[in-house]
């Protein structure tokens, strides 16, 4: 069996090979007979977890998703796809640029309000901007939190140090007429509709002005709408060969927990419940919008979270009620076992992806970069991608060797784990978020800093092992040092990361809610 480093390896002969099935056939084939390059739409959902998907925890899963699971029927479910961290921010930068966030100023956290620098840099590639090389529309409709700053129009009031602090806090947005820069329209994307994120919500920005302000509960109707007209503005360019990217980063089920009165009380299981079902039906009408302008057959569609659901979602009285968010997976968003970062991941292109397929490949949100590229038969330059690895094989189940070596996890604290094969090493005592026992508690009850799990045999990661697997441990510690220390976790020339990495994290995180 190939290794996967020499699978890699071979991305551009390997994807020549697909042309036939998939690609860009304009070197090997004459224009007439060139298929064409599909449309691709990213939905994020935002704190979404894996056993909120009904079809995905069938058993202890009670808020019912009949879209999400029908596009599971439709499509490929991965059972082992993660976000790059267990919070927000980092999990967006590394999607886009296909390089965990943890190589940047951002080794902790997320960031706050609308006025940070933006996370990525000017000068580096993101799949909107690979896509767009190649003749794509780009768009991206919904939470950006990827930060930017701003210039107040002349007619507002000054901003203070307590405005400041009351849009950081969620009491209000930029205000209308705001420029943006530094934006989603300056990182690849042709056009954007959105908010920055949660605590900012009300201030709705188009490309890179405010628009208007509007009530948080008013965001998401008007996010699908936007959406779903999009589709409809870009069918005939679609048709006549300019395929386009639409990145749709939903801004629910994350708090504020704000179904539409239509929705509420629909799940029997409270406002989280009913805001779930509402998400659902969101990408249902996405699909519908597909449909209805012929443009389902050739657009490929993944639907996923950027982290696993968020305990303010209520999740005792969930529990109670017999739903399982993360289902049978240890904690939740923030932390670094697996119901913070394994998320569900569903993708659908008729034709190409077998219906009601499933993969156990271990996949990560960093290699969606390296999947476009392949598709179009590009090739990244050594200074972009530095995480990312082609799912291209696994989508059209032709290749059964693992696409990755490993897969690096990070928690808000910026606790580190690395996942190999059936093996998860953590080096941290607890949860490395918010969920008990916090690091600080754990290390006061002495329980030791470094946690393995063989995961086929213990997926709720209820038995630490690693004083009896030392070799392992060994092993996969050096692994992940490499990483740090190459720049990258594939093939290439050695990079640099954007700041000092402090793998250990001596200092114990305040306790957050």
């Amino acid at each position: 069996m190939r290794s996967p480093h020499s699978l890699l390896r071979l991305r551009p002969a390997f994807a020549v090979a697909l042309t036939i099935l998939c690609l860009p056939a304009t070197r090997v084939m004459s224009a007439a007979a060139e298929p064409p390059r599909p449309n691709i739409i990213y939905i994020l959902a935002d704190d979404l977890g894996y056993g909120d998907v009904q079809a995905l925890n069938p058993a202890r899963g009670k808020i019912k998703t009949p879209y999400l699971d029908r596009l599971a029927a439709q499509g490929m479910t991965f059972t082992d796809a993660h976000s790059g961290s267990s919070v927000c921010t980092p999990t967006r930068y590394g999607l886009l640029t296909g390089r965990y966030a943890w190589r940047t100023r951002l080794q902790k956290g997320v960031l706050d309000g609308s006025d940070d620098p933006p996370l990525i840099a000017a000068d580096r590639l993101t799949v909107p901007a690979l896509l767009k090389q190649h003749g794509y529309a780009t768009a991206a409709i919904g939470k950006w939190h990827l930060g930017f700053t701003s210039e107040r129009p002349a007619s507002a009031a000054p901003s203070t140090e307590a405005t400041k602090k009351k849009s950081k806090m969620g009491d209000a947005g930029l205000p209308v007429g705001s420029r943006i820069i530094g934006g989603p329209i300056t990182r690849g994307f042709d056009y954007f509709w959105g908010c920055s994120n949660a605590r900012t919500m009300s201030g709705l920005i188009e490309n890179d002005r405010v628009i208007e302000s509007l009530p948080p509960l008013q965001m998401l109707p008007r996010l699908e709408r936007q959406a779903v007209n999009y589709v409809a503005e870009h069918a005939a360019a679609a048709k006549s060969g300019k395929p386009f990217f639409l990145y749709v980063p939903l801004t629910s089920p994350h708090t504020p927990i704000l179904p539409a009165p239509e929705w509420q009380g629909r799940s029997g299981l409270g406002a989280y419940g009913d805001f779930v079902m509402q998400t659902d039906a969101v990408v249902g009408n996405i699909l519908a919008a597909l449909a209805a302008h012929g443009l389902a057959e050739n657009t490929l569609v993944i639907f996923t979270a950027d982290n696993g659901c968020s305990p303010q979602a209520g999740t005792p009285a969930l529990e109670k009620q017999g739903h399982f968010a993360s289902a049978p997976f240890r904690g939740y968003k923030a932390d670094i076992w697996e119901g913070g970062h394994r998320v569900p991941f569903l993708a659908r292109w008729p034709g190409k992806i077998k219906p009601a397929s499933t993969s156990t490949q271990l996949i990560c949100h960093v290699d969606l970069l390296a999947t476009c590229s392949d598709l179009l038969g590009a090739k990244l330059p050594p200074n972009a991608g530095e995480d990312s690895v082609s799912l291209l094989p696994a989508l059209l189940g032709i290749d059964r060797a693992p696409l990755r070596e490993a897969v690096v996890h990070h928690s808000i604290h910026g606790m580190f784990s690395l996942r190999e094969g059936p093996w998860k090493l953590a080096l941290c005592p607890g949860s490395g978020g918010w969920a008990a026992p916090l690091d600080a508690a754990a290390r006061q009850a002495g329980l030791p800093e470094i946690q393995l799990y063989d995961l086929a045999a213990d997926p709720a990661e209820s038995k630490n092992i690693h004083v009896e697997n030392p070799a392992v441990v060994a092993r996969l510690r050096a692994l992940l040092t490499r990483y740090i220390a190459e720049g990258r976790s594939t093939p290439g020339p050695r990079q640099t990361n954007d700041a000092p990495i402090d793998l250990l994290k001596t200092k114990a995180p305040a306790p957050q809610p």
